[in-house]
């Protein structure tokens, strides 16, 4: 298929032995030239330092990099290597993660925009499609869909991963949402996990917690825990400039549609205490109706993708929105051309979108087509066709974006 190539593709030893350079020593000057009649040969690649190495490689997009680890050991060790080095390399744009969802193992391809190519990929730690994701800085943070308490750390590209210890707050809540963050300087990261759990025989209210992980200390922390009135949170938050960020739905049927979602903040550094908080006193309401909302952050910027309802039908989509929160106030950026919008066939009132950097993606459900918006040219443009196929009409879709990066660990 036109724009496939697999992720695991080498190439034979010899295929790079014919590019060596070779050097020829020059001759002493006080030495008779027919005494030199052996030449000295000598690899380019042997005498060139690891951090050289690393420099000329880093020029290369980040498939052929991994690819390139395949020649030799000493090359499969530079480009495992994790050195910082790897952070001077040259910008690579965020990929996405496609698959299907089913009960099977996860396994799919993941779209590079700088190449437009799809590449075979086998993502490590997720076993189930149900599984939540969050993103940051070459990091995924995945969350097992049935058992809340499991969650894993890892980097796609190198495959390095590890469990963390078990989350609090139950295996078992309600509704769940994860967010990971990652220091670009250190590498240590964050991971936040809300978890909202109704009250037995009172749907009105329900028990949210806060829970964060951190890498330096390798431990949880239940920071906040509050009952909310008829407010209950979902599985949509992201962590942006040391807050973290958490949609939360209404569950009464008396309010006003135009709020049905609001965005609530906890400050991570601050970390205000329970008894002196209310997290609605600062709910910001949505820009308008929302079917979902999608939360990334996009370079310290707040970005949410919305689902736009209709005026007479607020369940029901009618297009998409993207907004950035500027001063806990919604300023629109762009909405979806309709041709754009009609080009995905029938579009769920949910959809999947997340994004990195100044770009988003976004994607239906029910389809394997995939949409990208240039945050600053304001550009909306089709990926290649997804190698991904739909085998029957009621087959689903989704996926995510992630940071291709080879220096950061788990």
């Amino acid at each position: 298929m036109a724009g496939d190539a697999s992720w695991e593709e080498s190439y034979p030893i010899a295929y790079f032995h014919r590019e060596i350079a070779v050097l020829k020593p020059m001759p002493p000057g006080d030495r008779d030239s027919s005494d030199q009649e052996e030449d000295t040969l000598i690899s380019l690649d042997a005498i060139l330092p690891d951090d050289l190495l690393e420099k000329v490689l880093s020029f290369l997009p980040i498939a052929s990099i991994v690819r390139s680890s395949s020649v030799c050991k000493r090359w499969y060790e530079a480009v495992h290597s994790g050195r910082p080095s790897w952070a001077k390399m040259s910008p690579q744009k965020p990929w996405y993660f496609m698959f299907t969802c089913s009960d099977d193992a996860v396994s799919g391809y993941a779209y590079d925009p700088s190449l437009r190519k799809w590449y075979s990929f086998d993502f490590p730690c997720i076993e189930k499609s149900n599984w939540l994701t969050s993103s940051s800085c070459g990091l995924v943070c995945v969350m097992d869909g049935e058992d809340r308490s499991r969650i894993f750390v890892c980097n796609p590209v190198t495959r390095d991963w590890k469990r963390l210890g078990d989350a609090p707050g139950g295996c078992s809540p309600d509704y769940c949402a994860l967010a990971v963050s990652v220091d670009r300087r250190t590498h240590g990261y964050t991971v936040a996990v809300a978890k909202c759990k109704q009250v037995p025989q009172d749907y009105y209210q329900w028990d949210f917690s806060i829970h964060i992980y951190e890498s330096a200390t390798s431990s949880w922390v239940t920071l906040f825990t509050q009952v909310l009135a008829g407010w209950r949170s979902g599985d949509e938050c992201v962590i942006c400039n040391g807050v973290l960020y958490l949609l939360i739905y209404s569950t009464s049927v008396l309010r006003n549609v135009e709020s049905r979602h609001c965005l609530v903040m906890y400050d991570l550094a601050a970390r205000p205490s329970s008894s002196g908080t209310s997290l609605m006193q600062m709910a910001i309401p949505a820009p308008c109706s929302l079917t979902c909302g999608r939360l990334m952050n996009l370079g310290d910027r707040l970005v949410m993708v919305g689902g736009i309802g209709k005026h007479d039908r607020p369940g029901i989509i009618k297009g998409i929105g993207i907004w950035e929160l500027e001063k806990k106030e919604w300023w629109e950026v762009a909405r979806m051309p309709h041709k754009f919008f009609q080009g995905f066939g029938e579009f769920d009132d949910v959809f999947a979108s997340s994004g990195a950097d100044d770009l988003v993606y976004i994607q239906s459900f029910g389809s394997p087509a995939l949409l990208t918006f240039d945050m600053s040219q304001k550009l909306w443009k089709w990926s290649v066709k997804s190698p991904v196929t739909k085998r029957f009409p009621l087959q689903l879709f989704t996926g995510f974006c992630f940071e291709p990066r080879l220096e950061v660990a788990s």
